[in-house]
């Protein structure tokens, strides 16, 4: 076990970072977490977080501030971390530029100026999907190779980690960890935040949107968020190891085919057809679907075309561990788990139990 040590943690309050935020307190080490609210960090299993053996201090702050918006005295707090680890940012899609301008690339300036000063090893939580538009291999180890951004965010996340890398160079330590689509818990599929790829998942099999464009050989790459959160608390406390690396976090490659036949073994859900994009139009949609697919589906639908996978060769000998191999048994587990907490619907009944038929006493 590492030695105990300081560990200051954006987004903490946040899907990846309330995980990261446990394991490290869980482990010992001293959590600052700058939130912008004075309240409770709730897990994936919907609990309170609760520190222990290590210690939380909470620190009022916000990313999108010079200094982070610190007061004196929590800046002095601050400048005792042994760690930083990014979390924050804003992931929802089809927000104003100036959003993820503010949070995404503005917020991790003002992390890496805390960290320049201080020259604080520092984690940066990306995403794999910096590699925008593209088929083929997506290797840990490339940035900006000319793609072009699939939405807003991406392009944010993509400034942001170039910035990261500027800061590398000019000597401040680093690590970059990239997740895929980040999804529930990977034994039980539980999700405390219905986001990423839920909306689809619930338009889709409600029949609210029956045709879509996409390629049924097109990879989605779902993550459970406890295999992110291991992967980045595991980078900032063997950070020696970790240094100078970009690690991918990502699970089994699902294809639309695939995503398609888990589906349809629910009677109760909906399964759009996919049809090339070049032969899709919008304009065809009855007024019905329209409003569903301009609110939600045309955010994600980038994703239904790329035939992207993602190398993660560093990342599974950093940490020994092989990609999560979640697959078409972990899809039924996150929709499982949707149904039995209602959020794709109401849960299958249960049968009813066997009567005995032989005559036994029950």
């Amino acid at each position: 076990m590492p030695d105990p040590m300081t560990v200051l943690v954006t987004g903490a309050s946040g899907f990846v970072g309330a995980e990261v935020t446990a394991r490290l307190t869980g482990a010992g080490h001293t959590v600052l977490t700058l939130l912008h609210s004075n309240g409770d960090i709730v897990r994936n299993n919907g609990r309170r977080l609760t520190p222990g053996p290590g210690t939380l201090t909470r620190i009022s702050g916000d990313v999108t501030r010079p200094g982070l918006g610190l007061t004196e005295d929590d800046r002095r707090l601050a400048a005792t971390a042994d760690r930083i680890v990014h979390c924050a940012a804003v992931t929802d899609f089809g927000l104003p530029d100036e959003r993820y301008e503010s949070v995404n690339v503005a917020g991790t300036r003002h992390v890496l100026d805390l960290a320049l000063a201080h020259r604080t090893p520092t984690v940066h939580v990306s995403t794999a999907y910096v590699c925008g538009e593209r088929d083929g291999v997506a290797l840990e180890d490339e940035l900006d190779v000319g793609q072009r951004p699939g939405n807003g965010y991406e392009r944010s996340k993509l400034t942001a980690e170039t910035m990261v890398r500027k800061a590398a160079a000019e000597g401040l330590p680093v690590t970059v960890v990239r997740p895929s689509i980040v999804t529930g818990a990977a034994r039980t599929g539980r999700s405390r935040d219905f986001k990423t790829v839920y909306p689809v998942l619930k338009i889709i099999t409600r029949g609210l949107v029956r045709t879509i464009p996409g390629h049924y050989d097109a990879a989605l790459d779902l993550v459970p968020v406890d295999h992110v959160a291991d992967l980045v608390t595991e980078a900032a406390t063997r950070f020696e190891s970790a240094e100078g690396l970009t690690l991918h976090a990502v699970g089994q490659v699902l294809t639309l085919r695939d995503f398609s036949d888990v589906l349809a073994e629910y009677p109760s859900f909906q399964v759009a057809r996919f049809v090339p994009p070049a032969t899709f139009s919008a304009s065809a949609l009855s007024d019905r679907e329209r409003p569903y697919y301009d609110r939600v589906i045309s955010l994600y639908d980038t994703y239904f075309r790329r035939r992207v996978r993602f190398d993660d060769s560093r990342a599974a000998a950093f940490s020994g561990r092989p990609a999560y191999a979640g697959g078409r048994p972990y899809l039924r587990r996150l929709l499982d788990h949707c149904l039995k907490v209602g959020y794709l619907g109401a849960p299958p009944p249960r049968e009813p139990a066997a009567s005995p038929t032989d005559g036994s006493t029950p």
